[in-house]
């Protein structure tokens, strides 16, 4: 079995993501900073998931932790990374606190490079081929009132897949971005109802998006069918970005 290392998975995006692969046949690394009822349950049901306490924005955590997936996954090959911690916090720039924002960043960008750096030096150890998965979104190209700290984290991730497509290119290990839309999930349910309409009045499709039109594309990044595509970043919005 490939192992695939997968954070902020206790809800949300994360949560149907580790369900995806674990259903795939993957064993799955399941790190988030809590662990959610969904996820000590779907635990419950396989020996091949298992839940690892992380905060991905603390460094010195990120090395030990990947050191016990490694101990559980009993000489598993390291397949990929799936970086799909994040937080979202709005507000404008004129006053947004400086805590909020260092920790907005802390958590979806800086956190994101610790994770991949452990993980691509697993990889060269094993000499072997791999995937890593950025989570993005459609935020970071586009921008919106309120979240300059969200998007700039956003952007930084699509700035981090290219260039860690072209420095991993040489060793079969690619690196993409995927950049949703608004999607039901938790992080999208403190909306009012007139941001909602107007999101969905915007959208071509028409509705939000949900967590299986993500998944689909995050099995076939993995697969062997995805192995020329590196530094793309892939919208998944439902048309509202054109």
């Amino acid at each position: 079995m490939k192992l695939v290392i997968v954070t902020g998975a206790s809800q949300g995006l994360g949560l149907g993501i580790s369900q995806d692969l674990l259903e795939q046949g993957y064993l799955v690394a399941a790190c988030s900073r809590t662990q959610s009822d969904a996820l000590t349950s779907l635990q419950s049901r396989s020996e091949h998931i298992k839940w690892f306490e992380l905060d991905v924005g603390n460094e010195a955590l990120v090395a030990p932790c990947i050191a016990n997936i490694r101990k559980w996954a009993k000489g598993a090959e390291l397949w990929a990374l799936i970086n799909n911690a994040g937080v979202a916090k709005e507000g404008v720039l004129a006053t947004f606190p400086n805590i909020e924002s260092d920790q907005l960043l802390q958590t979806n960008l800086h956190g994101a490079l610790y994770m991949a750096r452990e993980t691509l030096r697993v990889m060269y150890q094993q000499n072997s081929a791999g995937r890593i998965i950025n989570i993005s979104s459609i935020i970071g190209s586009r921008g919106y009132t309120g979240l300059a700290a969200y998007s700039a984290s956003k952007a930084g991730i699509d700035g981090l897949t290219r260039a860690l497509a072209r420095e991993n290119g040489r060793r079969n290990i690619t690196v993409n971005s995927i950049a949703p839309g608004y999607l039901e999930t938790e992080m999208s349910s403190t909306l009012n109802e007139n941001k909602r309409a107007q999101i969905i009045n915007r959208t071509p499709l028409k509705r939000l998006g949900k967590v299986s039109d993500i998944t689909p594309c995050v099995r076939f990044l993995l697969s062997v069918d995805a192995a020329f595509i590196t530094g793309q970043t892939i919208t998944i919005d439902g048309g509202i970005s054109n």
